[in-house]
């Protein structure tokens, strides 16, 4: 089933697709194919939109033209002239090109939006954006222009370019025009009909493609949080006790839940914990203490922000929409609003994992806090030690505030008043997915003084899982003696945090974590 497990195919019909089939297209290459049924439906759909076009009736983009110029009556000979102007005209974004990963994803939602057969287009041109995955061809996409209303259009029409040989794309690492790219993948422009251009550009599929993407790194950063934290609190001689499964059974956040079950399994087996388990020390400080309860609300702001992404990626997302009855209905369903706000929530959950991480850095360097040796160096004052690991991660958490500030709240409107509310959902995951980065580098910060402090609580182990990840951390990071530049030792944890090597040592020692 799309979706599960190591992914070499995945099958798309416009109500399948997962988000981690999503990734595996993105990230790994998989090959793309479309489902029979779902050349039936787009079939169908596209008989039925010419039979309302036989009829005379204005049909929204059909036969008249766009946004605020939708009362100006387009001619039957000028039909397919108005759906390549609509992508040249439109084709308007700036900025630096989308990566490799989000274009593919994409120009996979793209495919899948027009696969569930209510857009009226005909199967070729699905067929044309599966080629263009499958022979890694990737129109060059400039990250901004899209106000996420009348969908992502400006992002999308650069996308639709290149199926009609214009435009640019990036082939085997050469950047080409749009027709030349197509040579060079052994294609053929496509000679778009009656609504197809619209039906390329009307929808939220850039904002969702970014967004989901954001959404499974945020994800995976929730677990590398919980295996941050637990590391933290052993090294600063903390108690697990506030994670005891009786406290959050009486608060019952699944977040909250899910997280202290983590640390608890990645303490286990501790003998750090057993050297001061009849200390006199009460309580920890709340970034050591309320870990579940901040890191899972983190988590349930991710869970929201899925559920959102996942109905959006097999949403049908077009305008006008061609239904069974042959009704051509003119709706909204390409605003963006609805992912909008659960990126915004997303956002706001990866600020706050590293809020609190960055202040369970200032804990383990700063000698008023903790009894290890003041910056994590033997010799300080001669040595400054990870003095200054706290200030970068202060630096990164305090930019994230600001980028944890809804973009979905914003408004502005365009194309002549008629779209009057706009979304902002392009910005909010382009925000989530620098968030992404920031909260990464935090997490990396945290897992280098962490690794630092347990060296100091030698040769008492901590619980397996933190043994695991400090393991791995220790086989590319040696232990800080005296001063040195940091940026390889930065380098190498953020590598393990990005190819995965981080978490699947750990959940090898532990089992997989929630």
């Amino acid at each position: 089933m799309a979706g599960e497990g190591a992914m070499d195919e995945v099958v798309i019909d416009g109500d399948i697709l997962t988000l981690e089939a999503l990734e595996a297209v993105a990230a790994r290459g998989a090959a793309v194919r479309l489902a029979e049924g779902a050349r039936e439906k787009m079939a169908a759909s596209r008989a039925a939109l010419e039979a309302r076009m036989g009829a005379g009736r204005p049909l929204y983009g059909v036969n008249t033209g766009f946004g605020s110029l939708s009362d100006v009556t387009i001619e039957p000979a000028q039909v397919q002239a108005l759906q390549l102007n609509l992508l040249r005209s439109h084709a308007f974004g700036v900025g630096a090109p989308a990566g490799p990963e989000a274009t593919r994803a994409t120009i996979l939602l793209r495919a899948n939006v027009l696969a569930k057969g209510f857009s009226g287009v005909r199967p070729i041109v699905v067929a044309a954006l599966l080629e263009l995955l499958n022979r890694r061809l990737h129109p060059v996409i400039p990250e901004k222009g899209s106000v996420g209303a009348s969908g992502d259009l400006a992002p999308l029409a650069h996308l639709a370019l290149v199926l009609v040989g214009e435009g640019e794309a990036m082939v085997d690492g050469a950047r080409l025009p749009g027709g030349r790219a197509l040579a060079a993948a052994g294609l053929t422009p496509l000679t778009l009909q009656a609504k197809e251009g619209l039906a390329l550009v009307n929808g939220t599929c850039f904002s969702a493609a970014l967004g989901a993407l954001a959404l499974l790194r945020a994800e995976r950063l929730a677990r590398i949080a919980d295996v941050a934290g637990a590391m933290s609190l052993d090294a600063l001689r903390g108690t697990p006790a506030a994670f005891d499964p009786r406290v959050h059974r009486v608060r019952p956040h699944p977040g909250h839940g899910a997280c202290a079950a983590n640390l608890l399994r990645l303490l286990e087996g501790s003998q750090i914990r057993e050297s001061h388990r009849d200390c006199p020390k009460v309580q920890d400080q709340y970034s050591l203490r309320c870990m579940p309860q901040v890191h899972g609300a983190s988590r349930d702001a991710l869970a929201f922000a899925r559920r959102a992404l996942a109905v959006e990626a097999n949403a049908a997302t077009d305008n006008p929409l061609v239904f069974e009855d042959g009704e051509v209905v003119s709706a909204g369903n390409f605003h963006g609003q609805p992912i909008a706000l659960a990126l915004d929530v997303l956002g706001m959950g990866l600020a706050e994992l590293g809020a609190i991480a960055e202040r369970r850095i200032d804990y383990l360097v700063n000698p008023k806090l903790s009894d290890l040796p003041p910056f994590l160096t033997r010799e300080s004052g001669l040595h400054s030690g990870l003095m200054i690991a706290q200030v970068t991660a202060a630096a990164l958490a305090s930019e994230n505030k600001r980028l944890a500030v809804p973009a979905g709240v914003d408004s502005i409107p365009t194309s002549g008043g008629k779209e009057d509310h706009v979304s902002m959902s392009a910005e909010a995951a382009r925000k989530a997915l620098l968030l992404c980065d920031h909260v990464r580098d935090i997490l990396a910060i945290e897992l280098l003084c962490a690794c630092q402090g347990l060296d100091f609580l030698e040769p008492l182990p901590s619980g397996r899982g933190v043994e695991a990840a400090r393991r791995l951390i220790r086989r590319h990071v040696p232990p800080l003696t005296t001063d040195r530049a940091m940026t390889a030792d930065l380098e190498a944890i953020r590598r393990l945090l990005n190819e995965g090597a981080l978490l699947a040592a750990v959940e090898a020692a532990v089992g997989p974590l929630a």
